[in-house]
């Protein structure tokens, strides 16, 4: 016995999780999506890294010339 009312519960939960639309507030989110992205110019900190341990760099430059 309550098993009836667990389920009710449970039911109820589910119903109210599934037609739940939160108010959404669109100015915030134009001002995220149109925030000032950053410029790619800029120093990236783990360049010297990325060039140091790159695991596709066998030394081979197609540039130079070998004699």
């Amino acid at each position: 016995m309550g098993r009836g009312r667990q389920k009710a519960k449970a039911t109820r939960q589910a119903r109210d999780m599934k037609y739940f639309s939160p108010a959404t507030d669109l100015a915030a989110l134009e001002r995220e999506l149109s925030a000032k992205k950053p410029n790619q110019d800029e120093h990236d900190e783990y360049a010297e890294y990325a060039e140091k341990y790159d695991p596709y760099d066998d030394g081979y430059d197609e540039d130079s010339s070998y004699s």
